[in-house]
Parts: structure tokens; sequence; C-alpha cells
């Protein structure tokens, strides 16, 4: 694509995509506008980058749609100097949107191949800014209270009680929760109490995030 047809893509993504879908923070969507989308994508699907589409990014893994990318950092509010946990890097788009905010991130990424195609496309960030890497974020051993933000990038059919406990005071983390066709996408926070709060915000799909804990179905 010339680069008039990139820029007018992007901007048609925020104004007829992400706008019209309750997406209203100006920092989320100014960062929408400016971060390069279409970098972030494999070469064959540079024409989808700004499409209202889960564009596959190889390992049989595909990048979020950008109205749940806008909806998921709208609600986490990153600020400036937070430790932010990502677990599943893909490819790296969100991850550079949450150091961009302003979030000190730590990612994950199961595929090493997948990985280290992320830390090209991040190479000009600060390694004080992101530090990727390559493992299982869900069963990592972390320090308790270590987050104030967590973003589960996949999704996930249980609860995911566990990483309540990773969760600074402050803290909020998202998640989709569930199974195919109804799941939820949930903000947990823990006030400065430590108490738990969980806010269901809307319905959507995400693929399963891999080596999620999965639910116990009976049959009689």
């Amino acid at each position: 694509m010339l680069a008039n047809d990139l820029e007018t893509a992007r901007f048609n993504m925020v104004a007829q995509q992400i706008r019209p879908n309750e997406v209203i923070d100006e920092r989320v969507l100014e960062i929408l506008q400016a971060l390069p989308r279409e970098k972030f994508v494999p070469d064959e699907y540079v024409g989808l980058a700004f499409a209202d589409v889960a564009v596959p990014i190889g390992e049989d893994q595909h990048m979020m749609k950008p109205i749940q990318e806008a909806r998921m950092l709208q609600a986490l509010q990153v600020r400036a100097g937070e430790e932010v946990l990502e677990i599943g890097t893909g490819s790296g788009f969100m991850t550079a949107c949450l150091a961009t905010l302003g979030g000190t991130v730590t990612s994950y990424e199961i595929h090493p191949s997948l990985g280290q195609a992320a830390a090209a496309r991040l190479g000009g960030f600060s390694p004080r800014q992101i530090d990727l890497r390559i493992g299982d974020g869900l069963h990592a051993n972390l320090a308790p209270s270590g987050f104030d933000v967590i973003a589960v990038t996949g999704s996930l059919p249980t609860y995911p009680t566990f990483l309540e406990a990773l969760l600074a005071p402050g803290g909020r983390m998202f998640a989709v929760i569930g199974e195919e066709p109804a799941m939820t996408a949930m903000l947990i926070s823990r006030n400065d109490e430590g108490e738990i709060w969980r806010e269901s915000l809307f319905e959507t799909v995400l693929p399963i995030l891999e080596n999620a804990p999965q639910p116990n179905h009976f049959t009689f």
C-alpha cells in the first residue's frame, strides 16, 4: 500500500471502528493514530492492518482486532512509570501501545518465533521500557503484588483467580473469560485495602491463550 493509502486506512480505523464503539480516551486514540500498526503485521497482510479482522501472525496465532485493542487500553488506564505484565506478546503491537502509554512492560510470548519477530519490531524502544521474555506467562514464577497492570491478550475459559495475586494495590487486569460463543471482557481491580473488584465490560471473542486452564465439563 502507498503511504497515503496507509494514512487514510489508519484514520478510518480510528474514526469508523474505534470512536463509534465507546472509546473516548484521547490518549488511546492518539496512540492508535500514531503507531505504525502496519509494521506489526506480516508483509502479505499489510492491506488488512487497519481492517476489523484478526490478522494472522504465524503459529496459528492472530492479532487482536483494533477495537479489542482500543477497549483493552482504555480499560487499563496505563500511567507513566507503572509496571505492566503482558501475557501473550504476539505481534508486539499491544506491547508498543502499553509502553507508549508510559508503562514499563514485561511481556511473555510462548512461541520463540513470534517473540523474536516482536523483538525486531520493538527494537526502537528502550530496554528499560520493554522486557521481552520467551515462556509461558500464565505460569511464570512472578512476585506477588508486582504489577500495576496485567494485559491478557488471549481468552481464558475459566476465571484466572491465581493472577489476582500479582496485582499491586491500585492495580488493574484485563482478561477475556469464557468459551465461544459467550466470552466476557472483564476488568479486575485491587483497591488500596487489597480487595478485589470484578467488572464485566462487554462481550467479545478471542482465541484461547495457550496452556490456559480448562474448565471441568461433567457429562452424565
